[in-house]
C-alpha cells in the first residue's frame, strides 16, 4: 500500500514562519513551483497560520482536477520549503521510498486516473471529497528503495539529455530564421547578405 511509503504530514505554519512569498502551487506540466514566481503574484488568504508546510522532498496531492487529470495530481517538492493551501494534501517520505520515484510512478495520466478515480468523490461545486489518509490506503507497486533511486538516476538523466536537445533545436530554428532572412533580400535589397561559395 502506498502508506507504507508515504504518510500523511500534520506540519502548519503556526509560528508564521513562512509567507505569502512562500506560497507553492502544483502544476501539472511543471510539478510544485512558487506561486509568485511561477504565476506573477500570491493567491493566498489572509491568514497563513493553518497553511500546511511542504519540505523538500515532500509529496503533495492537490484536489482540484487538471486538464487530463480529472482527479488532481500527485507530485514531489523538489525545490526549497514553503506552504501550500488547506485544500492540498501533503506527505511525508518513508525510509522505503525515494520521493521522485512516486511522481514517477504518478506521472503516467492513466495509472494515476485509474488510481485516484475510485477513492475520489467530486462534489456539486467540483471540489474533491476524499480523506488525506484515504489517498494513501491502496495498492502500488514499488520496487526496493535501491532500485527506486537508480530508475530516478535514470530518469533525471533523461530529463537532462532532453532538455539539451531542446536548447540544440531552439538554436537551429534561430539559425535558420537568421538565413531564411538574409539569404532571400526582400524588393528593396538587390543582392543577399550572405555569400554562398561554390
Amino acid at each position: 500500500m502506498l502508506k507504507h511509503f508515504i504518510t500523511v504530514s500534520s506540519q502548519k505554519n503556526l509560528d508564521n514562519s513562512f509567507d505569502k512569498f512562500d506560497v507553492l502551487s502544483v502544476s501539472g506540466k511543471y510539478g510544485i513551483v512558487n506561486q509568485i514566481k511561477f504565476q506573477g503574484r500570491s493567491f493566498a488568504g489572509k491568514t497563513l497560520t493553518n497553511y500546511k508546510v511542504v519540505n523538500t522532498n515532500d509529496v503533495v496531492y492537490t484536489k482540484s482536477p487538471i486538464k487530463n487529470n480529472p482527479y488532481g495530481v500527485i507530485k514531489v517538492n523538489k525545490h526549497k520549503s514553503g506552504i501550500v493551501s488547506t485544500l492540498y494534501a501533503v506527505y511525508n517520505p518513508t525510509k522505503y521510498v525515494c520521493s521522485n520515484f512516486v511522481e514517477l510512478y504518478f506521472n503516467d495520466n492513466l495509472r494515476l486516473n485509474k488510481y485516484l478515480k475510485p477513492i475520489v468523490n467530486i462534489g456539486a461545486k467540483h471540489d474533491m471529497k476524499i480523506a488525506n489518509k484515504e489517498v494513501i490506503n491502496h495498492n502500488v507497486i514499488f520496487p526496493e528503495v535501491e532500485e527506486q533511486r537508480q530508475i530516478c538516476t535514470l530518469f533525471l538523466k533523461l530529463e537532462k539529455l532532453i532538455s539539451l536537445q531542446q536548447r540544440k533545436l531552439k538554436q537551429v530554428e534561430l539559425l535558420k530564421k537568421y538565413l531564411l532572412q538574409n539569404l532571400f533580400p526582400t524588393k528593396n535589397e538587390k543582392n543577399s547578405k550572405i555569400a554562398i561559395s561554390n
